[in-house]
């Protein structure tokens, strides 16, 4: 007997960058990561592909459906296999949208449900476990699973506020690639104070000035240019940000500007590719 599923997640774009202070803020964009999971008696081990990826590292799908099944006491192997459309390792939250999508799809397979909440605690453990985070992330499995704008403390395990919002999102992704794993954390943890200041913006709702504080910290701290989030300003967008560890960056806009975002980044003269999307504020979804 073969069990499959199918499901997917979202990518999704910083408004905090919880490696500072363990709090963090995000948004759910409409870039999706797939899911197919397929199960047997016959097989006692867990196989992962990346489509397109020969190479790409497996650990967390395959960390994802072991836990699933090891919480039902359910004993199969089989494959899992994903594919997306959000740019690996550029701070896109590509791995959240990973292990949730393939806790979805197993869930999705093996026919039973969880509490939201629990299952997005299962695909921040199985990334802790694949060492593909510092602090959990929280904030991105949030976004990517429930989709619209989340507040949360990664130390604390809570979701503190979400909100949907109707923005679109441009995307400037880098053709070079940045891990989270091999981020520099104590410069991190230097800029602290200040990051606390972007928190609390984020927390009374002023998600744009939020981002873009935490874009100006992070880019200083991690080393990043900041002239991608100036051209930006100069045309009024007010929330623009260094996305995740980097190197990609992300701004909401209102449609008026979107265009003309567009044309700028794809004129900035840095090698790399421009996405027109925005928030999705309906989450994850099995298939």
């Amino acid at each position: 007997m073969t069990l499959t599923g199918h499901a997917y997640a979202l990518g999704a774009g910083t408004i905090i960058n919880a490696i500072a202070t363990w709090k963090g803020s995000a948004f759910g964009v409409d870039l999706k990561t797939f899911a197919d999971v397929e199960l047997t008696k016959d097989s006692s081990s867990i196989t992962g592909s990346i489509e397109n990826v020969p190479q790409g590292d497996t650990t967390l799908i395959e960390r994802s459906v072991e836990l699933v099944l090891e919480h039902f006491g359910i004993e199969m192997g089989g494959t899992v296999l994903t594919r997306t459309e959000v740019p690996l390792a550029s701070g896109l939250k590509s791995s959240s949208a990973a292990a949730n999508a393939t806790i979805l799809a197993t869930l999705d397979a093996i026919g039973e449900t969880m509490e939201p909440m629990d299952a997005v605690h299962l695909g921040v453990r199985a990334a802790k476990d694949a060492g593909v985070t510092i602090t959990g992330a929280l904030d991105d499995a949030c976004a990517s699973f429930f989709g619209g704008i989340v507040v949360t403390d990664n130390r604390e395990n809570e979701l503190i506020k979400r909100t949907e919002k109707e923005m679109d999102v441009i995307i400037f992704a880098p053709d070079r690639q940045a891990f989270s794993s091999q981020t520099n954390v104590q410069n991190s943890e230097l800029i602290a104070p200040w990051v606390d200041m972007a928190y609390e913006l984020a927390l009374e709702g002023e998600y744009e000035k939020a981002m873009t504080l935490n874009g100006f910290l992070y880019c200083g701290a991690l080393g990043f240019s900041t002239d991608i989030m100036m051209e930006a300003l100069r045309i009024g967008v007010k929330g623009v940000s260094l996305s995740g560890t980097g190197p990609a960056y992300s701004a909401l806009v209102d449609k008026d500007l979107a265009n003309k975002l567009i044309n700028i980044w794809e004129e900035c003269g840095t090698s790399g590719k421009v996405i027109n999307t925005k928030i999705n504020n309906e989450g994850s979804m099995k298939l």
